[in-house]
């Protein structure tokens, strides 16, 4: 039985902060954490800050990065030389739209939170 990979619209929002755990950006990228670690020696541009104890600390910055190496080798089919090549050769053309769509998904959330909100006025005022 065939698991179903997460597709770029069903990865969540990128909350308002300055910095994420790695289980929080495994979450937010739908990918485990030994693999953002794997991905780190691969790609010489994901370079999380590290903190005391090693520990790691991800930007906004990384987490769009991360989401952009996932789609070059889950969804386009690159193998981890290949996307390297990709990221070197192009970095502003995939990224700009993995910026865009994660942009249009915090909209999309906080429009549905005031929705939600109005949804409840209306309730509790009749």
């Amino acid at each position: 039985m065939k698991r179903k990979q997460k597709t770029k619209q069903d990865l969540p929002a990128i909350p308002d902060k300055l910095y994420f755990t790695i289980s929080e950006v495994s979450h937010l990228c739908a990918v485990k954490a030994y693999v953002l670690r794997y991905w780190e020696q691969e790609f010489p541009q994901l370079k999380p800050v590290k903190r005391r104890g090693n520990r790691r600390c991800y930007q906004h910055k990384d987490i769009v990065l991360v989401r952009q190496i996932r789609k070059l080798l889950y969804t386009d089919g690159f193998t981890i030389d290949g996307a390297r090549v990709q990221l070197s050769s192009t970095p502003g053309s995939v990224s700009q739209s993995i910026k865009v769509n994660t942009m249009v998904k915090k909209v999309i959330a906080e429009l549905e939170s005031v929705l939600q909100n109005l949804q409840t006025e209306i309730k509790t005022s009749h």
